[in-house]
């Protein structure tokens, strides 16, 4: 008999330890479980240990709390311009509330691709294909803000969607190939027309400040030129006004003075002339030197000096030469 009791004891306590056992419930960090009554949803057990008495409370669901990629699909999709593109993408999302990921939606992955590929069809499908090649982080918004707006009742926070690829067809590529070729040699043709026609305007302007320069040198000159002229004819003016001066107060000496200046240019002349092979005088060479004494006198007079001139030295002999007439 008591051996009976101490089986029974021993019973309970292992379907005490048992019940124990199956009422723990250890949650994982990153998930929530959602408990529930006799089938109906109660509670959600965080990460840890719970305590839910077996055979009452059971676990639900096991929701990933973590953010979490779900790789959408390639997609054959017909721009406003009528230009068939393949496209794929990725979206990230993230659990808010367990419990509405849990009973507001079936399938929630299921339910959330189909929304991303919907959208993608939709926003894509209104753009042409030049937009949709450059305005990616247009597209991206446009669909964060869609599928996330329409994620909002199943507790799921979409935090980015992001375009992989687009891929238009093999003769699209080419044509835009080839568009970017001529737009580049349109751009190398202006740039290459610019820069001749700038180094043409400074070549230009290079010539005018050099015409300009040279204009301004020649007036310089002239200026310079009409200037010395001025200062000559005064100074011959002057020159003249003292001889006439001195001829007033009966100085013949003023009058030699004048006389050798012009024969001493003229006998100049003769000697300089590139034609003259055998000069002539016209008139005997004591006569010069006579010339000559005069002046001597003309500037010892206007130096002021009292003393009587030197007498003229003698006149030498006249030698009869072969074309003398006899004449004196």
């Amino acid at each position: 008999m008591m051996n009976m009791i101490l089986a029974a004891l021993f019973g309970v306590l292992v379907l005490v330890i048992m019940f124990l056992v199956a009422s723990l419930k250890i949650v994982r960090q990153g998930y929530e479980y959602t408990i529930e009554h006799f089938g109906r949803f109660t509670t959600v057990a965080q990460p840890g240990l719970n305590f839910y008495p077996a055979f009452f409370y059971q676990v639900g669901r096991r929701i990933n709390m973590m953010e979490q990629v779900l790789d959408v699909p390639q997609q054959e999709i017909i721009t406003k311009d009528n230009a068939m593109v393949a496209v794929d993408g990725v979206v990230f999302f993230q659990v808010l509330d367990a419990a509405k990921a849990a009973y507001e939606v079936s399938d929630l992955f299921v339910a959330i691709m189909q929304l991303a590929t919907t959208n993608l069809r939709t926003v894509m499908g209104s753009m042409d294909l030049d937009e949709l090649l450059s305005k990616r982080d247009e597209i991206n918004a446009r669909l964060l803000s869609v599928v996330d707006h329409a994620t909002n009742p199943w507790g799921v926070k979409i935090t980015r969607v992001e375009i992989k690829d687009i891929r238009p067809p093999v003769d699209i590529v080419n044509a835009m190939a080839r568009q970017m070729k001529a737009e580049r040699e349109k751009r190398a043709n202006i740039l290459e027309a610019e820069g001749a026609r700038a180094s043409e305007i400074l070549r230009a302007e290079g010539q005018k400040q050099a015409r300009i320069l040279e204009a301004e040198g020649r007036r310089e000159s002239a200026f310079r030129d009409s200037e010395a002229r001025e200062r000559a004819a005064e100074a011959e003016a002057k020159a003249t006004q003292l001889v006439s001066e001195a001829i007033e107060q009966g100085s013949a000496q003023a009058i030699n003075y004048f006389i050798a200046q012009k024969y001493v240019e003229a006998v100049g002349k003769f000697a300089t002339s590139t034609n003259a092979k055998t000069i002539l005088f016209p008139v005997e060479a004591t006569q010069l030197i006579g010339t000559l004494g005069g002046i001597g006198a003309l500037a010892k007079e206007a130096l002021g000096d009292k003393a009587e001139a030197p007498a003229r030295p003698p006149v030498p002999p006249r030698v009869a030469g072969p074309f003398d007439t006899g004449a004196a």
